[in-house]
């Protein structure tokens, strides 16, 4: 799985909008001024967001940006499936696995699916919210 800048700055979006959570809305504005990255660009990722049911909008001056579920109960494996599709490494490791010709005899084939799999365990187990409490702990280092 090679991560497009989508699912990166998709990422780093919903821990932006994940630390507003309970407080506000965030505006696109306020996540492209924090993210170096255009608002349109944004908001073709929001888009993403908002059809997958991780993000809810809402229009006008006091508007913007909030999660659709708690932080914890969104998962970076979630996020990821919505913007880029799939996270999977190689197409033999995909949902079916039958992209590959030499899915029976493929030697290599156990240790992609263990590496698929811990790669998984480790996108599906880490949520929002634990992204964003270590990002706001490395934010306060920063600031001291």
């Amino acid at each position: 799985m090679k991560l497009s800048t989508k699912g990166r700055y998709g990422i780093k979006a919903m821990v932006d909008i994940a630390l507003e959570y309970g407080k506000g809305r965030i505006s696109v504005n306020q996540l492209a001024e924090r993210q170096g990255v255009s608002v349109p660009y944004l908001e073709q990722l929001i888009a993403s967001l908002k059809k997958a049911g991780l993000v809810e909008s809402v229009r006008g001056a006091a508007g913007g940006y909030t999660l659709a579920r708690a932080p914890e109960e969104i998962s970076v494996g979630e996020v990821l499936r919505a913007l880029e599709g799939t996270t999977a490494i190689l197409e033999c490791v995909g949902v079916d696995g039958t992209e590959c010709e030499n899915v029976c005899s493929c030697s290599a084939r156990p240790l992609w699916l263990k590496l698929q799999q811990k790669i998984d365990d480790v996108l599906n187990t880490t949520t929002i919210k634990d992204m964003a409490d270590d990002y706001a702990v490395q934010l306060e280092r920063m600031n001291k």
